[in-house]
């Protein structure tokens, strides 16, 4: 059954790679329709691709699908982030119906206006060393490389999803310290916008919660979590989790049950 929303926020797809879990936003897009869709960037990963290409048909599939949808009278809003800068260059542009933009603000139904931005603004080693940067780039790459044996031997044991990735980043301090300081530069932006809430991406952290006078959302990724955050028809803002083996929404999260 599809269901009928307002808005899809998706971001850090990273198509091109060996981790994406492109079969699973496939059939989240299917079973949703929005009237508008923001992609927050790093939906294609061209990091990766520059240096090896990997683009399956299920990739392609992802790209036309969200191709028919603007064609179908979607608003379809595209945010680059790092990994797909390139698409920086095409700011103020239109391709296939898709808004190329740098930032954005999106109005919700019942009057709330919510700054949409990928973050990595906020990221000093990917603006100041890039380098590192992709170095901390291809570690994860190798994790996630990981994840995908670790993941086949729990499922032959019977034993559900377990990233391990994930539990690494959340075991070390300064990737913790590093988040918080993160949503708390994202949370200051978004009061020197004059806005009630921010929606980024980046870090790969799907949440929703109140910071300060800010409501904060990130939508997650589509290589691990496999988030996204859904706008109903009457402005409330959901986090879905689409489970990867079995492409079936683990929950739907409203705003005021992580509210701090």
């Amino acid at each position: 059954m599809v269901r009928q929303v307002r808005t899809l926020f998706i971001s850090d797809v990273h198509l091109g790679t060996r981790g994406c879990q492109a079969s699973a936003l496939l059939s989240f897009l299917k079973a949703h329709e929005a009237e508008q869709i923001y992609l927050i960037g790093d939906i294609i990963d061209g990091w990766r691709l520059k240096s090896s290409w990997h683009w399956p048909q299920l990739h392609n599939d992802v790209v036309q699908k969200l191709l028919r949808q603007a064609r179908k009278g979607v608003r379809l809003v595209y945010v680059p982030g790092n990994h797909d800068e390139f698409l920086r260059d095409y700011t103020g542009s239109h391709f296939g119906g898709v808004e190329v933009v740098e930032e954005a603000i999106h109005t919700t139904a019942d009057g709330r206006r919510i700054l949409i931005l990928h973050g990595d603004k906020f990221d000093d080693v990917v603006r100041n060393m890039k380098w590192l940067a992709h170095l901390g780039d291809a570690a994860y790459d190798f994790a996630i490389f990981l994840n995908r044996y670790i993941s086949v031997v729990r499922r032959r044991m019977g034993l559900p999803y377990w990233s391990f990735s994930a539990y690494a980043k959340s075991k070390v301090k300064k990737a913790v310290a590093f988040v918080s300081a993160f949503e708390e530069a994202v949370a200051l932006d978004a009061l020197r916008h004059n806005v009630h809430g921010v929606m980024c991406g980046h870090i790969h952290q799907p949440a929703i919660r109140r910071l300060g006078d800010i409501d904060y959302y990130n939508t997650g990724d589509w290589v691990e979590s496999c988030s996204a955050i859904i706008e109903t028809m009457d402005g409330t803002f959901e986090l879905v989790r689409w489970k990867p083996e079995a492409d079936l929404p683990i929950a739907a999260i409203p705003l005021h049950a992580q509210a701090a």
